[in-house]
């Protein structure tokens, strides 16, 4: 008797794994190898191993969209320091880092990070410097125009309140005609379509590390652009990927639906990754499609139709 026809996979349907944007002469076996061993000293390492396995991709896409640049870098959220790692290694860089673990924690800190050393089994330890505060209720600590580059990834989806004033801070200490890379959970992914379909719930659950350790506004690729455009950014770089294994067919066959979703079949994947270059104006009010709720002279009609 013939079983069931095996589901197609995702990847054999959907373009969701864009070629990993790896630094020259770098293999994506060594590049894997090496950051497998990155540990930061009072983080677990168990904790730390899956977190790299995990989300392996998102990093190397990450630092993909810093290829080309130098200068001074900030890196807003740098904690657990993957992506911190391939700056280190594979960038012409100065790096300033910033972290947020408690309110009312000191201004600035460190924290050791090792890893093993290329085709040997020598540990390396080097100590990050990073400045403590949170970027919602704190100005940043950097004067107009410091930076070459920020890097502002996966922290957008975790903001309570503000996400403009966020960008406009962002803005602030870029210098003009720099850059801002922006990457997010795309809350359109596919995964998030099927669980839909199957009547599943795709928020994320509350969070024992309190407010700021859940997704407490996800966005879409058609979102951030209108978002960044208002905040004074330019889109030049955008595009969604898979990072990790698809479980869009665990809720949904995909076969039965493809035919509805081809058409935004670059949109599906489960990051969004943006490099955008800072612009000569930007908006000081907020957005319509994102704020309710506000003061009516503190809200602006956008996008403009």
């Amino acid at each position: 008797m013939l079983g069931k026809p095996k589901a197609p996979k995702v990847e054999d349907i959907f373009p969701l794994r864009p070629t990993l944007p790896l630094p020259d002469g770098v293999s994506e076996e060594s590049l894997r190898a090496f950051l497998e061993t990155v540990r930061v000293d009072d983080a677990p390492e168990e904790e730390m191993l899956a977190y790299c396995r995990h989300d392996f991709r998102r990093f190397v896409y990450t630092w993909g969209l810093t290829r080309g640049l130098s200068g001074s870098f900030l890196e807003l959220g740098a904690n657990p320091y993957f992506t911190t790692m391939l700056l280190r290694e594979f960038s012409n860089a100065q790096l300033t880092l910033a972290n947020f673990f408690v309110e009312g924690g000191p201004a600035t800190g460190c924290q050791t990070v090792s890893h093993s050393l290329r085709a040997t089994d020598q540990r390396d330890r080097t100590s990050f410097a990073f400045d403590h505060f949170n970027i919602e209720s704190q100005p940043f600590p950097y004067a107009d125009a410091s930076f070459d580059l920020v890097l502002f990834c996966e922290i957008i989806e975790h903001l309570l309140i503000d996400p403009v004033a966020v960008l406009a801070e962002i803005r602030r200490v870029l210098k003009p005609g720099s850059y801002l890379i922006l990457t997010t959970p795309n809350v359109s992914r596919l995964e998030n379509v099927t669980r839909m379909i199957a009547g599943a719930n795709l928020y994320d659950p509350y969070s024992g590390y309190g407010p700021y350790g859940r997704h407490n506004r996800e966005y879409n690729k058609h979102e951030l652009h209108l978002l960044l455009t208002y905040a004074g950014f330019i889109p030049e770089i955008m595009f969604s990927a898979d990072v990790n294994e698809n479980n869009a067919n665990a809720y949904s066959p995909i076969s039965d639906i493809q035919h509805l979703v081809r058409f935004r079949e670059f949109d599906l994947g489960q990051y969004i990754f943006i490099r955008a270059k800072r612009s000569d104006t930007a908006h000081s009010l907020r957005p319509d499609f994102l704020y309710r709720s506000l003061p009516v002279d503190t809200l602006e009609r956008w996008p403009e139709v």
